[in-house]
């Protein structure tokens, strides 16, 4: 542990998310498809309870990376 970089010790340090992030960065291989797991089961349960809104919603928010990079492909 003593060899990061300050910055990485600090983002280590966030509850959840930097534990997240230190098993996929220094853990097991399969940790990613547990994650993804995890995050379309949420999603899942989202939908079920919040109905359609909870389905639009992660469309809505990825559109300014969608246009990115239908921007990225006409430049060349």
């Amino acid at each position: 542990m003593h060899s990061l970089k300050p910055t990485r010790r600090a983002f280590y340090r966030i509850p959840v998310i930097g534990w997240i992030a230190r098993d996929l960065a220094e853990g097991d291989p399969d940790n990613i498809w547990y994650l993804l797991t995890a995050i379309i089961s949420l999603w899942i349960i989202a939908v079920g309870t919040w109905g359609l809104p909870a389905l639009y919603l992660p469309a809505v928010a990825l559109s300014p990376l969608i246009l990115v990079a239908l921007v990225a492909l006409t430049r060349g």
